[in-house]
């Protein structure tokens, strides 16, 4: 068990704190690869030391479009201050390209990814040493990224029963101003 490294797509980096809380509770966890795509904030810290984000840029795994993670100082936090050790965090970037190809790849193994997972994927398959077990993590259903999925693969995804079962339901969502009071006033009604 103390040979598992864990690979996590990563834009607010919340899921690699989380990891680094169970590594620090005792969950026998050997290293976490930060795994992102063209906003590479964190990748590029870790190996010059020097912290500038870039402006963010749009990509296909947009749920990791971020260029100034707010989670990023909990992680260096239990680096630097020693409750998880300095070496347990590595970080990778993945380019569109990439991210695409993996996709494609992994369906070719018989399993459907959505952009997020691949490019975790594919960051630990840069990223694995000999010995090691690794665990890639994908926290979204292919379908909530359908379109980007079925253009990269050009064919149709099917919905989850789950999802096709409530997909005609009426949205409850009410669009609302971005002011307090408006916000208020309809929570007050």
């Amino acid at each position: 068990l103390s040979s598992i490294v864990f690979s996590i797509p990563s834009g607010n980096f919340g899921n690699l704190t989380a990891g680094l809380f169970a590594k620090a509770m005792g969950l026998p966890i050997k290293r976490f690869i930060a795994a992102t795509n063209a906003n590479d904030t964190v990748p590029r810290y870790l190996e010059t030391g020097e912290w500038t984000p870039n402006v963010t840029v749009a990509t296909i795994s947009n749920a990791m479009d971020v260029s100034n993670p707010n989670n990023w100082p909990r992680v260096e936090h239990m680096l630097k201050n020693g409750i998880v050790e300095q070496g347990c965090v590595s970080s990778v970037s993945i380019d569109e390209e990439q991210t695409q190809s993996t996709v494609i790849q992994l369906s070719k193994l018989g399993y459907i990814s959505e952009p997020h997972a691949a490019v975790a994927y594919k960051a630990l398959q840069y990223s694995a040493v000999e010995g090691e077990f690794g665990v890639f993590l994908g926290t979204a259903h292919p379908a909530k990224f359908k379109e980007v999925v079925e253009s990269i693969l050009g064919q149709p995804l099917g919905l989850p029963k789950e999802l096709a079962d409530c997909a005609g339901e009426p949205i409850l969502s009410k669009d609302l101003a971005a002011n307090f009071n408006d916000l208020r006033s309809y929570l007050l009604s």
